[in-house]
């Protein structure tokens, strides 16, 4: 494991144990959005408050989380609140493996994704659960120069995350859960992310979010 690695491994051991202890004052019975990273920077408090909407929402995502880990993790991610309503949003960072084929992360990304909706539908058998589309990603506009954007979008891509899409849909029919779409609005006219809604190509601004909140609160 090099330094960055390590840094990163001890970041997201410091928000499961933040979350462990937040999740102890947690309210049960309200509303939780869990995932990876584009669930984490998702600032839904705040846009709660811009709207003057009063749900309480907690967000327990984790950047970097890939599917073993959100499984690894379950207690602080999802049991731990006690929530009515899931929204759930894990599966890109698998994806964003360049080191295989998109066939064979997706593959693996959907059988864990199964385990962690089986231990759900087991723990919390009365909880709505919605699994949500996985955003588009830009992929010209605003690339980084690091060592990440060589490989950034071999998988994660707009050709690809569609079909990914249409395996979690399908995923959600056969569990009995929600497959919700709420991209309306986030793509321009080549069918990317707009450009500026995006940090990097991947990860939004708040006003992206803003845009994923309209599509969400029929949902809410």
């Amino acid at each position: 494991m090099d330094v960055i690695q390590g840094f990163m491994k001890s970041e997201q051991r410091q928000k499961i144990d933040k979350y462990r202890i937040l999740n102890q004052a947690a309210k049960k019975g309200e509303i939780l959005f869990t995932g990876s990273s584009l669930m984490e920077h998702f600032p839904i408090n705040e846009l709660l408050m811009n709207e003057g909407m009063h749900q309480i929402i907690y967000n327990r995502g984790v950047g970097g989380f890939k599917t073993t880990d959100m499984l690894e993790n379950m207690e602080e991610q999802i049991f731990g609140t006690e929530p009515s309503k899931i929204f759930i949003n894990i599966g890109t960072n698998d994806i964003g493996d360049a080191s295989r084929t998109f066939e064979e992360v997706l593959e693996d990304m959907l059988m864990n994704y199964e385990k962690i909706l089986m231990q759900i539908k087991n723990r919390l058998p009365q909880t709505e659960v919605y699994m949500m589309a996985y955003y588009p990603v830009n992929e010209t506009d605003k690339v980084p120069e690091t060592e990440w954007a060589e490989t950034m979008f071999v998988n994660r891509n707009n050709q690809n995350l569609p079909a990914a899409n249409a395996a979690v849909k399908k995923l959600a029919e056969k569990m009995g859960y929600h497959y919700i779409d709420v991209n309306s609005g986030l793509c321009d006219e080549r069918g990317m992310l707009k450009k500026e809604f995006t940090v990097e190509g991947v990860h939004m601004y708040a006003n992206g979010y803003q845009v994923v909140l309209e599509n969400l609160k029929q949902y809410l």
